[in-house]
């Protein structure tokens, strides 16, 4: 028997940090969704890459004055394992993720939290289930990514040690805090290692916590220091996370990562448009 991503967190924390502190830490992990290729007999909840179905009265996602986006993933709601999260996701329908790649300009225009001229560049779209969709063509000079057909497991996640949830949990913290022993950063840089796409839970970041940079962005940008930064980035949760992946010919920038991270009253209410993004690479 495997033993469960739960289990070796706790396991893992109690190795290396102080007993109060292990089950402090352990009371902030997460249940998220890990998104792997599909082999076997292993249940489809979606796929990376290939071309969108969408509904005719939906037009392909552009982003105005530099070009089409280019179709990234799209999951089945009802057969993800959805039930196992602390989030609302749709019990049915499809979820679709666009983002502008690259392609068409060489990768010129960069899509950023902090850029609210450049949001349109990253888009979530939600099919309800009924709605009649067709396969689309992409649009004319863009490559699909080759098409991956995607399983889900629940797993544990952890919060990125310089979290704000962290911080509001063992405040203050001083520079020497056991969380950010480097024996304990290694070990969870270890368990977690590999490709990475995620559904709720914790995010994963490739650099710094992604919640932070979102909520700057949502704020108008002011001054990284000021303090509603950390406030508002406890307000939003992953959505998803898609890594970089060899099999669907995925590199975004050097082995990095898109987050798509939405506040959970926007996602009860099904408000995609209300998502945020950003990315990393390494």
């Amino acid at each position: 028997m495997t033993q469960s991503t739960a289990d070796t967190l706790h396991t893992l924390a109690r190795e290396h940090l102080p007993h109060e502190i292990a089950e402090r830490w352990i009371g902030l992990l997460r249940p998220g969704l890990r998104l792997e290729k599909a082999t076997g007999t292993a249940p489809v909840v979606g796929r990376l890459g290939g071309l969108p179905e969408l509904p005719e009265n939906e037009e392909w996602p552009v982003w105005e004055g530099h070009g089409p986006l280019s179709f990234v993933a799209s999951l089945d709601c009802a057969a993800l394992p959805s039930a196992a999260l602390d989030i609302t996701m749709p019990a049915d329908g499809t979820l679709a993720f666009f983002y502008f790649d690259g392609q068409l300009d060489d990768g010129c225009a960069v899509v950023a939290p902090d850029e609210p001229d450049s949001w349109a560049g990253a888009r979530v779209l939600y099919v309800p289930a009924g709605v009649a969709v067709a396969e689309r063509t992409a649009p004319e000079a863009m490559q699909p990514y080759p098409e991956v057909p995607l399983t889900a497991r629940v797993e544990t996640t952890a919060p990125y040690l310089w979290h704000p949830v962290v911080y509001r949990e063992f405040a203050p913290m001083p520079d020497d805090h056991p969380v950010w022993d480097d024996d304990f950063q290694e070990a969870l840089w270890d368990h977690f290692e590999g490709t990475e796409h995620r559904i709720g839970g914790h995010a994963h970041p490739v650099q710094d916590e992604v919640e932070t940079e979102v909520a700057r962005g949502a704020l108008g940008s002011p001054p990284w220091d000021d303090p509603r930064i950390k406030e508002e980035a406890l307000r939003w949760v992953l959505l998803a996370q898609i890594d970089s992946d060899d099999d669907a010919d995925m590199m975004w920038g050097d082995c990095g990562a898109l987050y798509w991270l939405i506040r959970p009253e926007d996602l009860a209410e099904r408000r995609f448009d209300r998502a945020m993004f950003t990315w990393q690479c390494g």
